[in-house]
């Protein structure tokens, strides 16, 4: 228990030395390795957990902690995710009741994006254990239509051939590498053609040097392809750089426009008029200056229209004050800003150009939204612990709540119209510009940003005890007396026409973690190989009056032939007689 504790407190190296010091007690002790493994992932020692967690399941093969155990420590490595699905679904077979086992299988089905089957997953999880911190936050992420583009889960929903998928063995290092040359590569390159138009139309326009504009401005294409043949030479997966570009949305729209780009520079060169500036020329330099707020603008308010962030805060601020929910709720709340805010432009763009300002009056309706909103997700008042960590948020929804009343007053009021739709305006461009501070500041200190990649799932986050590193329920020497002196042992299985009890010829042995190993008829395989949840009766021939029933999984050992049950509940109790009242219900744990 002192390993436990001390992965509660957070000190995996102390944990670690704990559970080897036990495993060296007991090689046999299969809760060890899973201890043990547990410390290794922390560590970041995957391969080292993955070695501990499958010896744990090999001393005990029946038990849902060990296949837990085993599936989680699998999907963090490249290539495993197929082994780690087949370990979940035995973990989920041997003891669908348990909640960390249903938010596993939600997890695997969410980094693959599946949305709908890891909601499930996750709603019959909080039907278990309805604090369960993982499934509230995880199952709020699916109704954002959550997708991860990469991390220790090595997720991808498209096809087996991408570097990312789950099934895929490519080295996540060298999937970063491509991502991160294909980033630096559209980066460096659209802004050094920003800044050379901006130095054409300088010479062009200013010195009125229109011919060695040109001519310097085609000259500056040089750098853009030694920048090229640069970032090229880093890329170590070409072969699966096509795939990559269609998972990442965001990174192959970047290098689908930068070529675009290139071309647009140019035209723009070439056409670079000797006197005035026209229309098309005017457009081509624009896009290739703005093109890379153009493409930001409009993926921020793509994203933000995804989804229902509504019920999803409702599942993060459950949640609270776990970390990752606060985190996650943040990110939500900046999205329904997002999409408000998306909403107060287009009316006022409508009122504008249409010359109608009644259109205006919808802004009053979008604080209702907001109430009600807020009162559907249950945050009331809790939204003052989310904009405690994020000051900015707090000011953009005064600047929201103002851009509101002014626009209605703007088409209220046309004594007033000029004054408030400068204040409507004004709101809504102050909201931009505070979302624009809000993310330089992220991206310059390496933070949460107000965007959608930044929510995370929850992975092990939380207080409570994780339920791969369980305590194995053990066997009391009364108990372990009764099964290996006794010659009526019972075994109960579900038989293809209901509930049956068939005698067993003898135990064995019991293992050092409790687990029986019986010889059984062919009746009793087939039984354990359709449904392996089985009870083992007996009853003390020492003291008749003494009985225990072990539920657990049974799985046949073909070479020892023996069935080999792992237990997840001890009842024990007493025959009624004279002196003895009616029997106790011992349930000591399970495992």
């Amino acid at each position: 228990m002192s390993a436990i504790s001390r992965l509660g407190a957070g000190q995996p190296e102390a944990a670690l030395e704990a559970a080897r010091s036990a495993i060296d007690r007991d090689p046999r002790l299969e809760w060890g390795h899973r201890i043990a493994s547990l410390a290794l992932e922390r560590l970041g020692q995957d391969e080292d957990a993955v070695d501990h967690a499958e010896r744990a399941v090999r001393l005990a093969p029946g038990s849902w902690a060990a296949r837990l155990r085993l599936a989680r420590a699998l999907c963090r490595l490249p290539g495993r995710w197929r082994e780690s699905w087949t370990q979940a679904a035995k973990a989920l077979w041997f003891a669908p009741e348990e909640p960390d086992v249903r938010v596993l299988v939600g997890d695997l089905a969410l980094v693959r994006g599946e949305h709908r089957r890891a909601a499930v997953a996750y709603r019959a999880a909080l039907r278990g254990d309805p604090d369960h911190p993982g499934a509230r936050i995880n199952l709020g992420l699916t109704m954002l239509r959550w997708e991860r583009a990469h991390g220790p889960y090595h997720e991808h929903p498209g096809h087996p051939g991408h570097p990312d998928h789950p099934d895929h063995a490519v080295d996540p290092k060298d999937a970063a590498r491509t991502r991160r040359a294909f980033e630096m590569w559209t980066r460096q390159v659209r802004v050094l053609l920003a800044v050379a138009i901006a130095l054409v139309a300088a010479t062009a326009f200013g010195a009125e040097l229109s011919a060695e504009a040109r001519v310097g401005g085609l000259l500056l294409l040089l750098p853009v392809i030694a920048l090229t043949v640069r970032q090229a030479r880093r890329v170590p997966l070409w072969r699966h750089a096509s795939a990559l570009l269609a998972r990442d949305a965001r990174l192959g729209l970047a290098v689908c426009v930068t070529p675009v780009t290139v071309l647009a520079y140019t035209a723009a060169v070439l056409t670079l008029p000797d006197s005035g500036v026209d229309r098309a020329w005017t457009s081509l330099a624009g896009w290739v200056l703005l093109n890379g707020p153009i493409i930001a603008v409009a993926k921020v308010l793509a994203d933000a229209w995804r989804g229902r962030p509504v019920r999803a805060l409702a599942e993060f601020a459950a949640a609270l004050p776990e970390r990752t929910a606060r985190r996650d709720a943040g990110v939500g709340v900046w999205i329904v800003v997002a999409r408000a805010w998306s909403v107060l432009l287009t009316l006022a763009g409508l009122a504008l150009l249409s010359g109608e300002p009644p259109l205006a009056l919808g802004a009053a309706v979008v604080p209702l939204a907001l109430a009600r909103a807020w009162r559907v997700a249950g945050l009331g008042g809790r939204v003052g612990a989310i904009l405690t960590g994020d000051r900015v948020l707090a000011v953009v929804l005064v600047l929201l709540a103002v851009a509101c009343l002014a626009l209605s007053l703007a088409a209220a009021l046309p004594e007033a119209a000029l004054w408030a739709w400068c204040a409507g305006v004004g709101a809504l461009t102050a909201m931009a510009v505070a979302f624009g501070v809000r993310a330089a500041r992220a991206w310059w200190r390496g933070s949460p940003g107000p965007w959608r990649a930044s929510l995370v799932m929850c992975d092990g986050c939380g207080r409570r005890l994780p339920g791969d590193v369980r305590p194995a329920v053990g066997l009391s020497e009364e108990v372990r007396r009764a099964f290996t002196s006794s010659r009526g042992v019972v075994l109960a299985y579900s038989g293809p026409s209901g509930p049956r009890a068939l005698a067993v010829g003898a135990v064995t042995s019991v293992g050092p973690a409790g687990e029986l190993r019986l010889i059984a008829g062919d009746e009793a395989w087939q039984a354990a190989e359709r449904d392996p949840r089985v009870a083992v009766f007996v009853a003390d021939p020492a003291d008749r009056r003494f009985w225990a029933e072990v539920r657990g999984i049974a799985l046949g050992d073909p070479e020892a032939e023996v069935l080999r049950v792992t237990p997840k509940e001890v009842v024990v109790g007493e025959y009624p007689g004279r002196h003895q009242g009616r029997h106790q219900d011992d349930r000591p744990g399970r495992t």
